[in-house]
């Protein structure tokens, strides 16, 4: 369990916007990837990270909507990846090798949340497969350019609703979308917590409610019932605006009140505490052992591990 996880005092709170978390930042001469960068709030934190004055690549598996969605905004660059593909992913990393241009930022944003059952080639229940795997071998791939950079998993409060189910992590008997989407999202804490032990400083978050693209796949009728949104479409009164849920990650990436630590899991521009239920991070999720295993696993089941 780690005790790195209580609050220092940021200033910050969940109505904090990217733009505020980097007052006074000048980002120029940095490069920040940033999955998932062009919409929702990806796209506000590659707007913000930009106009702070950091160069922006913006991986995406729809280049042109990227293209279209970050058109007027200075200093992006779109590059074609599949998360799902392993090949895509290590062809975006060898293109970004090539060019040997050093990472600051990676903040591994993109993902799907309770989709229908879908697989990939592999066989592979498509949240774990998107959301975990294919970041995990795409910051492995990328690890020459990450030196001194910091890695940001954006998971979600979600990941309460599941540790890794490592009796059938990939749903071959009764998928469930929920658990799926809670599985993969303790997964990306349990990343950052095992990257940052390998010596990568890395930040696993929760963003906050947004209604964003990220829905996508929950009927509105559902949404409505979950108290997601009124009969207007108007979210209640706690839902963040996509800027405020940008700010968390952005945080996570360039603040310097996070120097010295790491492995952390943070919320509302703030890092969280162990809680059994409610706001903060559950236990299972910042288990060091449990870390450990999933990294092991990810490094077989992808065939790529930096520290191998």
């Amino acid at each position: 369990m780690s005790d790195k996880q209580q609050p220092i005092g940021s200033g910050f709170h969940a109505r904090s916007t990217a733009a505020d978390v980097l007052d006074g930042l000048d980002l120029t001469g940095k490069t920040a990837v940033v999955t998932g960068g062009y919409s929702g709030i990806g796209l506000e934190t590659t707007r913000a990270l930009a106009n702070a004055g950091a160069a922006v690549v913006v991986p995406a598996r729809r280049p042109d909507l990227a293209a279209a969605n970050l058109d007027g905004i200075p200093g992006t660059e779109v590059d074609f990846v599949d998360l799902a593909d392993l090949a895509s992913v290590k062809a975006f990393a060898e293109r970004r090798l090539a060019e040997r241009r050093r990472i600051d930022y990676l903040v591994n944003g993109a993902g799907i949340m309770a989709c229908p059952e879908t697989r990939t080639d592999q066989g592979w229940e498509l949240q774990f497969a998107v959301n975990h795997l294919g970041h995990f071998a795409l910051v492995n791939r990328l690890m020459p350019l990450l030196e001194g950079a910091r890695v940001v998993a954006v998971s979600s409060g979600g990941h309460g609703i599941s540790p890794v189910r490592w009796d059938d992590p990939h749903f071959t008997e009764g998928y469930d979308r929920w658990q799926a989407y809670g599985q993969s999202k303790t997964a990306n804490v349990l990343f950052a917590v095992e990257l940052d032990r390998l010596g990568v400083k890395a930040f696993a978050l929760h963003p906050g409610a947004i209604l964003t693209p990220l829905q996508r796949h929950i009927p509105v009728e559902e949404q409505r019932e979950m108290g997601w949104m009124d009969s207007d479409g108007n979210p209640p009164e706690y839902f963040k605006n996509t800027e405020q849920g940008a700010a968390t990650q952005t945080w996570a990436a360039t603040s310097p009140q996070l120097n010295g630590l790491g492995g952390v899991y943070l919320e509302d521009c703030e890092v969280a505490e162990v809680t059994a239920e409610g706001p903060g991070v559950r236990p299972h999720a910042v288990d060091p052992e449990q870390a450990r295993r999933l990294w092991e696993y990810s490094a077989a089941l992808t065939g790529v591990n930096a520290f191998a």
